[in-house]
């Protein structure tokens, strides 16, 4: 389980580096297994380029090399993210996650072409990170294939377009040593089950130890225990998401005094209707924290 990580903010709008110490070291401390810094969860579209370096800089000055670390790099100008990869200080990173061009619709040839560029760019292994839901565009599972198997430095793909059939046709033909992560907590114990690795997680930044401990005894084969943990998050991670994200688990974090409830606009905080029901399930399970 990998945590796409919170960009804790104070109510200023300023970034709460104490905060983010906090929740880092709550994560190494309880099983997750690599952070991803810069995601989509980090609201990093709100954030300035100052802003992005300083806190990569400091998420990994936190974790000072105990669990990997990925850097979310992407955009929707080729040459600007190859640009960026290229310049990118490396030193405590370890894969780049880059997202699918939005806005711009290209189509699968651009796509590839697009990721070809990063990964001929890159000193470091590239995840593929497909989210149409976001972006507009679906990277088909033949552009998948396609790259997975003319690129070594492109070694997974966070599959977060929910298509079921499409991520199993990936997992069904890809070189072995490519990695298939589910993008999406609640379809993580059903793709576990077709073969993915695992999951880069939204609720994992909240409850870290449930969400691994489901993952791991899934990888393990103890379906029978997945299950049941999958079960009980269900309705949770619904509610998470019901207000978008990373509103819903800002919300829960801040139940647990971890953070502020802010977040930066265009994006809101949850409806005081989504906050009591996501704290009355928080309650009712009765989770480690």
């Amino acid at each position: 389980m990998g945590v796409a990580l919170i960009t804790p903010f104070k109510e200023d709008e300023s970034v709460d580096f104490k905060a983010l110490e906090r929740l880092v070291e709550y994560q190494i401390k309880n099983g997750t297994d690599y952070l991803v810094a810069l995601g989509t969860t980090a609201e990093t579209a709100t954030l300035t380029a100052e802003e992005k370096d300083e806190i990569v800089r400091f998420i990994i000055r936190v974790n000072n090399k105990r669990i990997p670390v990925v850097l979310g790099i992407g955009g929707n100008s080729t040459k600007a993210v190859v640009d960026q990869v290229q310049q990118q200080d490396t030193d405590g990173i370890d894969a780049i996650l880059s997202v699918t061009p939005y806005y711009n619709k290209p189509s699968q040839e651009g796509l590839y072409q697009h990721f070809k560029a990063i990964a001929t760019a890159s000193r470091l292994p590239v995840i593929l990170y497909n989210v149409p839901g976001r972006t507009g565009v679906n990277m088909s599972a033949a552009t998948t294939l396609r790259l997975a198997n003319d690129f070594k430095n492109i070694i997974a793909v966070k599959e977060a377009s929910g298509i079921f059939t499409q991520i199993d046709d990936i997992i069904k033909h890809k070189p072995d040593s490519f990695m298939v992560i589910s993008g999406d907590d609640a379809i993580t114990f059903p793709l576990i089950t077709l073969g993915a690795v695992g999951v880069i997680s939204v609720i994992g930044n909240a409850l870290p130890y449930e969400f691994s401990r489901m993952v791991r005894l899934a990888l393990n084969g103890q379906y029978d225990a997945a299950r049941d943990i999958h079960h009980r998050f269900t309705e949770l991670i619904t509610l998470l998401f019901a207000d978008g994200s990373p509103a819903g688990v800002k919300s829960m974090l801040s139940m647990m005094d971890m953070i502020d409830n802010k977040l930066r606009l265009p994006l809101v905080p949850t409806t005081i209707t989504t906050f009591e029901k996501i704290r009355g399930v928080l309650n009712s399970l009765n989770v480690k924290y």
